[in-house]
């Protein structure tokens, strides 16, 4: 692998720190303050950052016509389904096993490309790694891994609830691929903007956030992570890409876990369990080898 710049080494931190530790911020926002209105509330204020960048770029966004329609199922099945479950499931579960539990993003991504993307088919390497991953998943929602829950039913469908936002990603990662023509800034900013369209009204009608007495932690915790976990990202994110090419960005994949678990551990006092660690190391590995190829060869 070539040396990589500082600036690109600044980009890949900046992002493990932003994505990772959402998930803490996740926590403390659902506290006081519903999901549907977490998820509506860091989409409108994703979005505003975006339009910012886009207007002051001198961009514009495109008009309601097919493409809108092509940036529909990306806010659905990219930010406004996912963001509404994985805070649905904060609600019970730890920001750590959250963390963890979206890790398998990206062998989620690899089978359905090997389905829907000429070329991306599975390989030995991802097939094996996708079975660690697997098992990953299977040790961690096994009744030992939920010290101290006792195995609810609850603890189950919420954490079922993360895995199905982990799958979203995936499936929004294979349809913007397919789908996606033209500036991404501006597409991003669109698809923000489609998808805090559809959040508010569900926000409303199901939070009636009006009657809320949300606590000024959960209030920030929002506001960051409408700036700091969804909008600021998008941009650091299109520029690693265009800097430092896919696979160096791909390294986020196994760190922003990492960061999620220690920043659950050291600063929100959370106690993973034995299996939550080996879940961690099985889910890490399957993505390592499933990638195996890719990181050996260069980056142009």
């Amino acid at each position: 692998m070539p040396s990589r710049r500082v600036r690109d080494w600044l980009l890949l931190f900046a992002l493990v720190a932003m994505w990772g530790s959402a998930f803490m911020f996740i926590k403390i926002a659902v506290a006081t303050v519903p999901p549907a209105t977490i998820a509506a509330g860091r989409l409108l204020i994703g979005a505003m950052v975006l339009l910012a960048v886009v207007y002051a770029r001198g961009l514009r966004l495109p008009s309601l016509a097919s493409a809108w329609r092509q940036y529909a199922w990306l806010a659905v099945i990219g930010n406004a389904v996912p963001f509404y479950l994985i805070a649905w499931g904060q609600q019970v579960i730890d920001s750590a096993l959250t963390g963890i539990l979206i890790a398998v993003m990206p062998l989620a991504t690899l089978v359905l490309a090997h389905y829907f993307v000429h070329g991306e088919h599975i390989t030995r390497h991802r097939a094996i790694g996708f079975i660690l991953g697997f098992a990953g998943i299977v040790m961690l929602m096994g009744p030992a891994a939920l010290t101290g829950f006792a195995g609810s039913a609850l603890q189950i469908v919420s954490q079922l609830a993360v895995l199905a936002g982990a799958l979203c990603y995936a499936a929004n990662t294979i349809v913007a691929r397919l789908t996606i023509k033209g500036d991404v800034l501006v597409v991003s900013a669109g698809v923000l903007l489609l998808a805090s369209v559809m959040m508010v009204p569900v926000a409303l009608a199901l939070d009636r956030p009006w009657t809320l007495t949300p606590s000024s932690a959960s209030i920030a915790a929002v506001v960051w992570l409408g700036i700091g976990a969804t909008g600021i990202p998008t941009i650091c994110y299109f520029a690693l890409i265009g800097s430092a090419g896919p696979t160096f960005m791909s390294l986020v994949n196994y760190i922003s876990p990492c960061l999620a678990l220690l920043l659950g551990v050291v600063i929100m006092n959370e106690e993973p369990g034995p299996n939550a660690y080996a879940g961690l190391a099985l889910i890490l590995s399957g993505i390592a080898l499933s990638q195996f190829r890719r990181l050996a060869s260069p980056v142009p």
